[in-house]
């Protein structure tokens, strides 16, 4: 039987009611909310479950939100399961919360840090400037040749499948970008609903501000698990490395591919996906159709979970 790797998702697995169905049966939900809460300064788990203004959708409160719920699944499964994963990675926003989980560094430093980073982000360029958009149908090759066409700042942000690329930077770009996809075969082509051009060199200056605080944590590598990291594909030995690598995946590319089929070489046959929601599992079945993906994204996935772990 090969390893087990827990995966983590980045911002857009978000909802409004997000874990309230876990938070009824474990109380460790909402007691990882509150010190979040505490931490930030602001009712998460009220944004959470009753958001009627978009704050939901503010990185700065997405990111210690997703992370929070994403932990706070992580911890559960571990009290009801006896999961031992050899490996850990997360995409974009979710590779903090595999540092967390990997025990790189405490709950309240990461919910300071990813609130801190949110904010960054979002100050980084006025948001009506800024955009990305998925691109379906067309491989790495062709997305890159657009982005190299169109006149002004567009650039690959996130390497999700062969064919599922998603492009980022200035909103005039980016709409360029869409239309040539489009004129080129793409299945799909459309704008996401984002105001934040992550990982391209836009985020450059935010990624500076970032290493700051990146410094200000008492790192610590991780014992037992391996944390798998988005700009190449591969690990960290040192703490230096995993704060360069958390700041240049600000305004380098998401290469999920390249990690999960880092996994696969590394021996994984099973990836688990915690909540809130299935994006990760999606891609995957895409990726690896012949492993087997699991998503913790609701309670009653549990016993099925359970009897894969006996």
């Amino acid at each position: 039987m090969g390893s087990i790797a827990v995966l983590f998702p980045g911002q857009g697995s978000q909802s409004v009611g997000m874990m309230r169905d876990f938070a009824e049966l474990y109380p460790l939900v909402k007691t990882r909310f509150h010190q979040a809460s505490d931490i930030v300064g602001i009712d998460l788990w009220d944004i959470a479950q009753n958001d009627t203004n978009a704050r939901l959708n503010q990185t700065a409160y997405t990111q210690p939100i997703l992370l929070t719920a994403s932990f706070a699944c992580y911890e559960i499964l571990k009290q009801e399961t006896n999961l031992n994963a050899a490996f850990m990675a997360g995409h974009s926003l979710g590779e903090y919360t595999a540092l967390l989980a990997a025990g790189a560094l405490s709950f309240e430093e990461a919910v300071r840090l990813v609130n801190k980073r949110g904010a960054l982000m979002q100050n980084a360029i006025p948001r009506d400037e800024a955009a990305m958009a998925a691109i379906i149908g067309l491989n790495d090759k062709q997305v890159a040749q657009i982005c190299m066409e169109v006149a002004g700042d567009v650039y690959p942000a996130n390497y999700n499948t062969s064919e599922q690329i998603v492009i980022s930077g200035r909103t005039n770009a980016v709409e360029l970008a869409v239309a040539r996809a489009k004129e080129m075969g793409a299945k799909r082509a459309v704008l996401l609903p984002v105001s934040v051009p992550s990982h391209c060199p836009l985020m450059r200056a935010a990624a500076a501000e970032l290493s700051f605080y990146l410094n200000q944590i008492q790192w610590k590598l991780p014992e037992k698990t391996q944390v798998i990291y988005n700009v190449d594909g591969q690990t960290r030995q040192t703490v230096d490395g995993i704060i360069s690598a958390l700041g240049a995946q600000l305004y380098q590319p998401v290469l999920w591919t390249s990690c999960i089929k880092k996994l696969v070489d590394s021996g994984v046959d099973t990836f688990i996906e915690m909540a809130p929601a299935k994006v990760l599992t999606g891609l995957n079945k895409r990726i690896v159709p012949n492993l087997k993906t699991l998503s913790f994204d609701h309670p009653a996935a549990l016993d099925t979970l359970k009897d894969h772990m006996r």
